[in-house]
Order: C-alpha cells, then sequence, then structure tokens
C-alpha cells in the first residue's frame, strides 16, 4: 500500500512540474513568434529581465530545501517541485518587468 501511494506522488510531482514548463515554453514560442517578448533599452536592465526566469527556479529551490529542513517533505520531492514553481514566478516576473 505504501508504495502505490509513493508512486502516485511521483506521478502527481512530474505531471504538475512538466504542465509549468509546457506552459512557460509554449508561451515564451508564441510571444516570440507574435514578437511581443520583452525588450528592454539598456543593456543592464535588459541582462536583469533575462536573468528572472533562472533566478526564480533558484530561489524556489532555495525556499523548498529550507522548508524540507522544518516540515516532513521528502528532499527529492523539494529538488523537483522547487524549481518548478520558481519557474513558474519567475516568468511571472519576467511578463510583470517587461511591462515597464
Amino acid at each position: 500500500m505504501y508504495y502505490n501511494e509513493e508512486i502516485v506522488n511521483i506521478i502527481l510531482l512530474l505531471i504538475i512540474v512538466s504542465g509549468i514548463v509546457i506552459f512557460v515554453v509554449f508561451r515564451m514560442a508564441y510571444k516570440t513568434k507574435r514578437g511581443t517578448l520583452g525588450r528592454k533599452h539598456s543593456k543592464k536592465e535588459q541582462n536583469i529581465l533575462d536573468s528572472l526566469i533562472p533566478f526564480g527556479m533558484i530561489a524556489g529551490f532555495i525556499i523548498t530545501l529550507i522548508l524540507s529542513l522544518f516540515q516532513a517533505i521528502p528532499l527529492m520531492y523539494t529538488i523537483g517541485i522547487g524549481p518548478g514553481i520558481g519557474l513558474l514566478f519567475g516568468y511571472i516576473g519576467y511578463e510583470i518587468y517587461s511591462r515597464y
């Protein structure tokens, strides 16, 4: 019984993270085809804009790693779900910062 629960948790984790990744990749490809991908005038602002998504992934991993130290969350789940959620938040930050 325990193994079935673990398998379901692993598959659910893969489905959630895969859905986030597919959404972000297709949304960025759609914006590239339309020519509405965010561009900034100065090189410094463009570097900040381009680094939001990777920074979000790193921040998501660090936050879930810290949470796994204090909660009963297995480390392997945090390694999978942290960067996925960070990717989504990095993309949201990218969208917000590219408008201003």
